[in-house]
């Protein structure tokens, strides 16, 4: 799919004010096979554990952990698209400044940019709720794998999305999987306290993001010419606080995505388009981007 030469132009004149800040979101990442959590419409179509069921039950976290597991497979495996490529090289080029993503999944930095905020974390890191160990995430799935072999073996056999495993990960990197998959399944231990409260690092529905994530991202805000919205229908307040404080700093606000957002009123530039052929198109005119 092709974009719109008027959106091209539209987004590289915005770009030509001035590197801006970039916030993205899940939509960012949709075509490199990892769904966001709502529809076009904005309404939630799947509704992620929440912190609070996480830590108070060990039910919840060995159904957390077995999804996950299954999950992982395809999520280490995604890929970045035209997209991640697209603002990594405007960020080498100047055109951008720093990305502050929503997302875990670390596709920004693999497709080459520089300067990310995690602003919800890294689903490729592992940290003890009880003692503050961390882990990298290969190592606990390793772990999973050894200490479920029937399990992994179930999952392994059934890839294509039958009734057992779900073919769709979510944006957490977990699927929906058949009750025999669950039932049983082992969750990790910390190797320092033996507690079972091993969580991967990043900000699970209903939690806060860590304070001081927060103020570093105002300060970006407060430094940038502007702000420029990726993929994010910004319907919770973590993403839109920062379009919130450009707005009222006068900034110029640019929101590129698919669907309605809680921040069209405060955009200067808004777009609704396929992020991934704008951004190459507009990387390809304003880089060196092939």
């Amino acid at each position: 799919m092709s974009a719109s030469p008027t959106h091209v132009a539209q987004l590289a004149a915005y770009l030509g004010s001035g590197p801006p800040l970039v916030l993205t979101g899940a939509g960012i990442s949709t075509d490199s096979g990892i769904p966001d959590y709502r529809g076009p419409d904005g309404t939630r179509r799947v509704t992620p554990m929440s912190h609070q069921e996480f830590v108070s039950s060990a039910a919840a976290r060995q159904r957390y952990w077995a999804r996950s597991y299954a999950g992982w497979l395809r999520f280490a495996a995604a890929r970045p698209n035209p997209g991640h490529r697209a603002v990594a090289a405007l960020q080498s080029d100047g055109r951008v400044g720093t990305v502050i993503t929503q997302n875990v999944d670390l596709l920004h930095q693999v497709a080459g940019a520089r300067d990310v905020v995690d602003l919800h974390g890294r689903l490729a890191d592992v940290i003890c709720l009880d003692c503050s160990a961390r882990y990298p995430r290969e190592q606990i799935q390793a772990w999973l794998a050894e200490a479920n072999p029937q399990a992994a073996d179930g999952i392994d056999r059934d890839p294509g999305g039958g009734s057992r495993v779900s073919a769709q990960i979510r944006p957490d990197g977990d699927v929906v999987l058949a009750p025999e998959l669950i039932e049983g399944f082992r969750s990790p231990r910390c190797l320092v306290c033996r507690g079972d409260r091993l969580k991967p690092d990043v900000v699970f529905f209903g939690a806060s993001v860590p304070p001081e994530r927060v103020a570093h991202c105002f300060e970006l805000t407060d430094a940038a010419s502007g702000l420029l919205v990726i993929g994010s229908s910004l319907m919770v307040m973590s993403g839109l606080r920062f379009v919130k404080r450009a707005a009222a700093q006068g900034k110029p606000i640019a929101i590129v995505t698919k669907g309605p957002t809680r921040g069209d009123d405060l955009a200067t530039l808004r777009i609704d388009a396929d992020i991934s052929p704008l951004l190459h198109a507009v990387a390809s005119e304003v880089t060196a981007l092939a």
